[in-house]
């Protein structure tokens, strides 16, 4: 069993990949091909496991129903060996496998990516870019490619808009140079559509965009009217979206499981530029995607299979519901506590029924008083699957040392953004009481000495050393001595507010005296929280 088109078109092959339990695709993969060569509608950055496994899925889900007659363009500009290693040797097929809370396996065979590119200016692959945003049949264009990706301040970003539209090699900068030949060709217009995971992505993308833009009309690089239409959203959009779907990186157990199904070359391949590719994804089967619905020259029909569509301002309240009550404040509790009783696993830290109870009350009981309600999607049924089917899925390999990075850059929005509320709804703040022990739990967490008080690295957190030094004289096992807490509770770049000054006060530092009594004592002090 070849991942190939040929092993899946074949009728006695297919019927072999069918007996092992794979969907296979229902469509005329070769007519789609030629269908998108001929006038592509959609063009995708960032050929990574999310848009494997999430958008080109639903795109296949499109073409399955006879919804859609053409399929993706994928530009990959961050590190070409996902295209060469990961697409090209399997005909730009995937298998995407779905790992279920109670035990069952989907798995199935994805081909709705026309063709997959390396992005580059020098390389022969660009002018089927160019010719592609010359074509009016073009409606969006979208990206995973991080945060970091639409970043117009470094150094490396600053040189490469100096290259210009025909040398330049950032993303952002290639697709300004691709636009601009859009703009030349017909001023047709387009969708710009972020789909990473991180707050204004729409904006974010559009300023980045805008940015080069606007240097290369001042270098002459290109025409003040080609800015102009840009920025004109009525001509090109950038739509604001909320993604969420857990993807971590290709699993080896997986992988063998596929082995053992007698599908060849699964192996996973950790590339030069650390990108971990294969021919295959492993993910949670919960996911969700809400866009705005502003597309000038239409979009595939993805409302049909399972995409939200909507303004602005809901997507604004689903991202914040996620962000501020339903996960991830969740996610960074349970992580951060999880660090200090010792847990590697996400699933197995959800066997434990303190900690179940910790964020059961973090969510239910403290957040939804104040969550932002985006009415699209319920809050309380999020969290529900959130607690009782994402998190203690054993077939998803997610750990708390990988969600307690960079911790000091989310508090203040997972908890800051609820103490807030409160006090604009005169709610009773005394009511928190998981919040003070999750501020309290990550300074804690800093002395990078578990509850057994043995010492463990701490995840990668761009303020930790900082932080770190503001507790410098704190040891563990010892009693506070006055003050040892205020210089790093009265940090608003971590909590948002001044803890300090703040009612909570005294309810953190008698959590983290509590929990650095001793070995066990943060046990202790979970238990007596939630009991």
């Amino acid at each position: 069993m070849k991942l190939n088109l040929k092993s899946i078109e074949n009728a006695e092959s297919r019927k072999q990949w069918i007996e092992k339990g794979y969907k296979l695709p229902q469509y005329d993969i070769e007519k789609m091909r030629e269908n998108t060569a001929k006038a592509c509608k959609w063009v995708h950055f960032g050929g990574g496991n999310i848009f494997r496994i999430f958008l080109a899925a639903r795109m296949q889900d499109l073409l399955n129903k006879n919804l859609a007659d053409s399929g993706i363009i994928v530009g990959e500009g961050f590190d070409e060996e996902v295209v060469t290693k990961g697409y090209k040797p399997f005909d730009n097929i995937n298998i995407n496998v779905t790992l279920k809370a109670d035990g069952t396996v989907d798995k199935e065979v994805c081909a709705s990516v026309a063709d997959a590119m390396v992005c580059n200016t020098q390389r022969p692959e660009w002018k089927n870019f160019v010719e592609i945003f010359k074509n009016p049949a073009l409606q969006m264009v979208s990206f995973t490619i991080t945060e970091k990706g639409y970043a117009t301040a470094p150094q490396y970003v600053q040189d490469d808009i100096l290259r210009g539209p025909e040398k330049c090699s950032t993303i952002c900068c290639m697709v300004v140079s691709l636009l601009n030949e859009r703009f030349k060709a017909g001023k047709y217009p387009i969708a710009v559509v972020s789909m990473d995971n991180c707050s204004q992505n729409g904006l974010k993308l559009f300023t980045g965009i805008s940015t080069i833009a606007k240097r290369w009309a001042e270098m002459g690089m290109v025409s003040q009217d080609f800015v102009t239409w840009l920025c004109d959203e009525k001509q090109v959009s950038f739509p604001w979206s909320m993604i969420d779907k857990i993807t971590p990186r290709p699993d080896p157990m997986v992988c063998e499981t596929l082995k053992k199904d007698g599908v060849e070359d699964m192996d996973v391949i950790i590339t030069a530029k650390r990108s971990y590719v294969a021919a295959f994804v492993n993910s949670e089967e919960c996911e969700y995607l809400v866009v705005e619905d502003k597309f000038p020259n239409g979009r595939p029909a993805l409302d049909k299979a399972g995409v939200y569509f909507t303004d602005r301002d809901t997507v604004t309240k689903v991202e914040r519901m996620k962000v501020c009550t339903c996960l991830n404040p969740l996610h960074t509790a349970m992580s951060v506590m999880g660090c200090l009783l010792g847990y590697t696993k996400i699933s197995d830290e959800m066997k434990d029924q303190d900690i179940v109870k910790y964020i059961e009350r973090l969510g239910y009981v403290e957040g939804l008083p104040v969550v932002t309600d985006p009415k699209i999607l319920s809050p309380k049924a999020f969290i529900d699957d959130v607690v009782y089917k994402r998190l203690p899925n054993p077939f998803m390999p997610d750990t708390p040392q990988r969600i307690a990075t960079d911790t000091s850059q989310k508090l203040a929005i997972r908890f800051g953004e609820t103490v807030k509320a409160y006090r604009e709804n005169n709610l009773d703040l005394a009511n928190l009481k998981v919040i003070p022990v999750v501020l309290a739990s990550w300074i804690r967490y800093l002395l990078a000495i578990d509850d057994n008080g043995k010492p463990f690295e701490l995840s990668p957190d761009p303020l930790a050393e900082s932080a770190h030094a503001d507790i410098s004289s704190i040891s563990f096992g010892k009693p506070l001595k006055g003050g040892e807490l205020d210089k790093i509770l009265s940090r608003e770049d971590i909590w948002g507010y001044n803890v300090l000054k703040s009612p909570l006060c005294d309810a953190v530092i008698s959590a983290f005296q509590s929990m650095n009594a001793g070995p066990g004592a943060v046990r202790k002090t979970l238990h007596n929280t939630v009991a």
